[in-house]
């Protein structure tokens, strides 16, 4: 009931919203001599700020056409080489001819970044993905919305996910660096540790984890403590909703994308309340990169997806409540996920000492797990300014945190070739 009053106001609020678009357009059109009073930017700047607050956000676009590699342009193009009703597996291509302009004889080690599937789409990793680019070959997976997968597609659970994830490595070969931000974390960890434990030739180079929940229990933060206080029985009732027509995946039983967005700004109520008004105020004094910086945020952060119910339900009971990888009791179809078993794919953790979604400690306990990996193959590094969101992306990572990566997955790729 309540997905379906979700989308109901979003049908009631569309006269609001045109409303506003017409205002917007109004009281900035520069045939409107008002336009240039502060009356006038002030009413522009409220249509503006209304305008955000009532469109629908979709699947933002990549945008990511060229990146510099050495000072030099490169043109990239994205390419599917690999995809399910679940996922896309995404590959950057960058152009031949100007890697040989910036004097590069390749691409670069291959880098998969397995997005998280937990209510935002993988491109709030664009970031991510431009600043790997610059000295890799760079895969992502693009993770479908579960209100647009019809039910004859069947149920995507955990399990499911960890599959998705192995295949994706064994599709790009040999070789490829893993980079799990946050939630995919346990499943890379035990994809790679069976992959570890098969001897499979496809198996990674290398796990590098980024804010993930290795181990919840240390460092509990709020959602950690919700998820531990609350009994499953209640993400049950509160938290599954079904899924309305016209959409394709009707009737399929989702944690929706907009529960999630709603909890995390509850959580920074303020924080959320103060940018809508820096806006405001950019606008009025017309502050084009203060106002097209706050755009480019929450055109994101506002565009969400939906989780399927077992998929959810699993990832809580798995990872938050009952934190089976830590444990060793991580059983997937049927067998046992020992992460002893992994001796030769490096590890590297990222954590960020502010990050209020995994706390510190919960990403390095990945080192505890894989006691037979050699200290030599294995680096840890916490950022001691950013938070969660500053881990993957934004000036510290750019500047702190990536080039410290680069150099590991590279330390790492000479060292497998060496030994081959």
């Amino acid at each position: 009931m309540l997905y379906a009053l979700h989308e109901a106001s979003y049908y009631a609020a569309e006269p609001l919203n045109r409303m506003a678009e017409a205002a917007s357009r109004f009281w900035s059109s520069p045939l409107n001599p008002a336009s240039y009073t502060e009356m006038g930017r002030k009413l522009y700047a409220s249509a503006e700020v209304l305008n955000g607050m009532t469109r629908r956000y979709g699947k933002p676009d990549w945008r990511i056409e060229q990146v510099e590699v050495d000072g030099r342009p490169v043109g990239v193009e994205m390419q599917t080489v690999w995809s399910s009703a679940w996922v896309k597996l995404r590959r950057f291509v960058k152009d031949p001819a100007d890697l040989v302009a910036a004097g590069r004889s390749g691409p670069g080690p291959a880098v998969l970044i397995v997005a998280p599937l937990s209510g935002h789409y993988a491109t709030l990793l664009r970031g991510t993905v431009r600043a790997f680019l610059q000295d890799h070959e760079v895969y992502i997976s693009d993770w479908s919305n579960a209100r647009n997968v019809p039910l004859i597609e069947g149920r995507f659970d955990f399990h499911d996910f960890l599959d998705h994830v192995r295949s994706m490595i064994s599709a790009i070969g040999p070789d490829v660096h893993v980079l799990a931000v946050c939630q995919p974390g346990p499943a890379v960890m035990a994809a790679s540790a069976l992959m570890a434990e098969d001897r499979d030739p496809l198996r990674p180079a290398s796990m590098i984890f980024m804010g993930s929940p290795i181990d919840a229990r240390l460092s509990p933060t709020v959602t950690n403590k919700m998820a531990e206080d609350r009994p499953f029985t209640w993400f049950q009732q509160q938290m599954i909703y079904t899924v309305p027509p016209p959409y394709l995946g009707a009737m399929r039983r989702v944690y929706p994308g907009f529960v999630q967005l709603y909890s995390f700004m509850k959580m920074n109520e303020a924080q959320h309340v103060n940018a809508h008004w820096r806006y405001f105020e950019d606008l009025v004094r017309d502050d084009g990169d203060g106002a097209a910086k706050h755009r480019e945020f929450y055109d994101e952060y506002l565009s969400v997806l939906d989780l399927t119910e077992e998929f959810y339900l699993q990832t809580v009971e798995i990872v938050f409540q009952k934190h089976l990888l830590p444990k060793g009791e991580l059983n997937h179809r049927g067998r046992a996920v020992k992460t002893a078993a992994i001796t030769d794919i490096a590890l590297m953790t990222i954590e960020g000492q502010h990050d209020d979604i995994s706390g510190v400690g919960q990403t390095q306990a990945a080192h505890a797990l894989c006691p037979s990996l050699p200290d030599s193959m294995k680096a840890l590094y916490v950022h001691p300014e950013v938070g969660h969101y500053g881990v993957f992306n934004g000036s510290r990572f750019r500047n702190d945190i990536y080039p410290r990566v680069r150099d590991f997955i590279a330390r790492n790729t000479a060292a497998a070739r060496a030994a081959a």
